[in-house]
């Protein structure tokens, strides 16, 4: 899916994680000014309260201004839980009602799950698969090709678990897997990849030792687990004030040379370099937080 589908989410530098349980925070979230928000039926509510938390989505969605729900995604249980089926059933209802973009699809590991997830949320419905298993990994070319796919996101910790991986930090070991993720994404026309969580969202240096490990190996996104976070990713991710001046810089001369290879400050300024610099101004178009 191309940016133009849905620009507000494929541009959408941050998402950030609400408990499906917990209605009172979801017109909260929201307000934090992240680019998506994921209200999450998986990890983050009990196995005795996935049902309740389900009818609770139901009235909470229904009293959230209608401008606000192009930034809701839902994430669902994976494939082969006990909750997974329901759970298919009600993104499909608060899709075909606008109360929703789309759903988040842990645990994703086959192209048949997110045909079949596509065809419950209807033709305008967004899927976000979460890479979290070596499985994932395997399949990431065919998951980011499968109908209605905005975005790759990677689950680093699930697939730390799944891998037996004991990561330092900076996660040196993960490199060869977001870089596969970012080609994936690529290859299948998708915008970049959505990073994993940073789990301490009290160290605000990890935070941004993390964004900014994201944005060099070519995220365009971060998941977030609390609203304090959200702000500084967001700014992380975007583009400096030096590269904007650059950038625009780059266009003026390029329309003056009539659309021409130019040279600027004793470089060649030919077709990838105009494009870096129209991807740059195009993310500097998204509200700040």
């Amino acid at each position: 899916m191309s940016t133009a589908a849905n620009p507000p989410l494929a541009l959408a530098r941050t998402f950030l994680f609400v408990p499906a349980d917990r209605p009172e925070r979801h017109a909260r979230a929201l307000a934090t000014g992240a680019g998506g928000v994921i209200v999450d039926l998986e990890d983050a509510v009990a196995p005795d309260r996935k049902v309740a938390a389900r009818e609770q989505l139901r009235s909470s969605f229904a009293a959230l201004p209608a401008a606000e729900r192009g930034r809701l995604l839902v994430r669902i249980n994976a494939h082969g839980t006990p909750w997974h089926d329901d759970d298919r059933a009600l993104v499909g209802e608060l899709a075909a009602e606008g109360l929703i973009a789309g759903a988040v699809l842990p645990k994703a590991e086959r192209a048949a799950d997110l045909h079949q997830l596509a065809a419950d949320i209807g033709p305008k419905g967004l899927l976000v698969p979460l890479i979290e298993s070596a499985a994932g990994l395997e399949a990431a070319a065919e998951l980011a090709a499968a109908p209605q796919v905005l975005r790759l996101a990677f689950g680093n910790l699930d697939f730390q678990a799944d891998l037996g991986l004991a990561c330092d930090a900076d996660e040196a070991e993960l490199v060869p897997v977001r870089l596969a993720l970012v080609l994936a994404s690529r290859r299948a026309g998708l915008a970049a990849p959505i990073d994993g969580v940073t789990p301490d969202w009290r160290d605000a240096p990890r935070l941004a030792a993390d964004t900014a490990r994201a944005r060099r190996g070519g995220f365009g996104a971060k998941l977030c687990i609390h609203p304090d976070q959200v702000a500084p990713v967001h700014a992380a991710l975007g583009p400096s004030t030096d590269e904007l001046a650059w950038a625009r810089r780059v266009m003026d001369a390029t329309r003056t040379a009539g659309g021409g290879v130019v040279s600027l400050d004793g470089r060649m300024v030919d077709a990838p370099v105009v494009r870096l610099a129209e991807r740059l101004l195009a993310l500097d178009t998204q509200t700040v937080p």
